[in-house]
């Protein structure tokens, strides 16, 4: 029952699942600790549907870049991921 309840009340864990299923597969006990959860948690099924779709944009997008022959400087792309990191170890300290 102790594992049930560390499924059904872990969003962070959740979460994490949702955006590593967006990359590659799951194994099949995450997929099924992912199931549970969701089916428990509608918050979470929130995120999910808004992480497809922001993932569906984002892949539109550099598509598009790709096409037009459109790229980011080195020097913005190493602001943009210290800027990232800096904010998921704030966000990460705050959970």
């Amino acid at each position: 029952m102790s594992q049930l309840k560390d499924i059904i009340y872990n969003c962070k864990k959740a979460t994490s699942l949702i955006e590593r299923k967006q990359i590659g597969r799951l194994t099949l006990r995450e997929h099924v600790e992912l199931r549970i959860h969701l089916a428990f948690c509608s918050v979470c099924r929130i995120f999910r549907r808004q992480s497809i779709a922001i993932n569906r944009m984002v892949k539109i997008l550099f598509n598009d870049a790709q096409e037009r022959g459109t790229k980011l400087d080195d020097a913005f792309k190493k602001s943009l991921q210290e800027r990232i990191e800096d904010k998921l170890n704030k966000n990460g300290k705050n959970l």
